[in-house]
């Protein structure tokens, strides 16, 4: 087998496997754990992420003879827990998380009750669940996977420092044509509809998605400019590849974008007492 297929299988499986790390790795993939009752487990799988309107259902498999509360407050404020007492139904206790506002974020946790026998889920730390806006499939499927199809020719760039002909430039220019639709065109779109907003890295933000597509983009035009000025490119197609990987294995949505309550209760009461001082 000619050794540029053998770098192309190599640049698939490390993207899969980054992809299928990050997935499992970032702060919206749900939180899974089991409980016992009369020596039956339960598997349960908490959700931390919901788009578009209407409430969040948090669903909890249990057998019958059992109660439940759903306990809930807005998240980074000293708000009081809300408590919501959680139905039974089908195998499973069901209760509703309020709808909100894009960017917003609730944490929850749940107690159940048997007998005499009170068990929190999560055992450790709540569940903390961020809101976003619809976006449609038409821009999520063509940015998801330009993203993915940007970090296989960046590994597949990369590991041209072991191939003997190298085509350094050309694919070099097929992955920044493809980050840069993904991340600077199709990326800012997704988060307009999620979130509100079409950039929140820097300049304007820490927003930690955005960065990391900056950063990525940015790594590999050093490393075009520097293919013409070096007497060992492929150390810097290197450079750029590990660069993006790095970036990539950032979990996902990780500091993402995120509603700031205590400041939106401050303006809110601002607001009331002009418009109070005005009547």
């Amino acid at each position: 087998m000619k050794r540029t297929y053998l770098l192309w299988i190599a640049a698939v499986i490390i993207t899969l496997a980054t992809a299928y790390y990050q997935r499992v790795t970032g702060p919206t993939y749900p939180i899974k754990g089991k409980f016992q009752i009369e020596g039956k487990e339960y598997n349960y799988k908490f959700v931390r992420s919901h788009g578009g309107e209407g409430s969040a259902v948090v669903e909890l498999p249990a057998p019958e003879n059992v109660s439940a509360n759903l306990f809930w407050k807005r998240f980074k404020t000293e708000d009081a827990w809300t408590k919501i007492p959680m139905k039974f139904s089908a195998g499973k206790l069901t209760a509703n998380l309020p709808h909100q506002p894009p960017a917003g974020k609730l944490e929850y946790y749940i107690e159940l009750y048997r007998d005499n026998e009170k068990f929190i889920l999560p055992e450790k730390n709540s569940v903390v669940i961020r809101f976003k806006g619809t976006t449609p499939l038409f821009i999520l499927i063509p940015h998801v996977f330009a993203m993915f199809s940007a970090m296989l020719l960046s590994t597949r760039t990369g590991l041209e420092f072991f191939n003997p002909n190298r085509n350094l430039k050309k694919l070099t220019y097929w992955t920044l044509a493809v980050l840069f639709v993904g991340g600077f065109i199709l990326g800012p779109i997704m988060q307009k509809y999620a979130f509100g907003e079409f950039w929140t890295g820097i300049p304007f933000g820490i927003d930690l998605t955005d960065n990391k597509t900056l950063f990525a983009f940015a790594g590999w035009l050093i490393a075009l400019f520097m293919y013409d000025k070096s007497k060992n490119p492929k150390a810097w197609a290197a450079f750029g590849a590990v660069l993006l990987m790095i970036m990539y294995m950032i979990p996902h949505s990780a500091l993402g974008s995120e509603i700031d309550y205590n400041k939106l209760d401050n303006l809110r009461q601002t607001e009331n007492q002009i418009g109070n001082s005005e009547r």
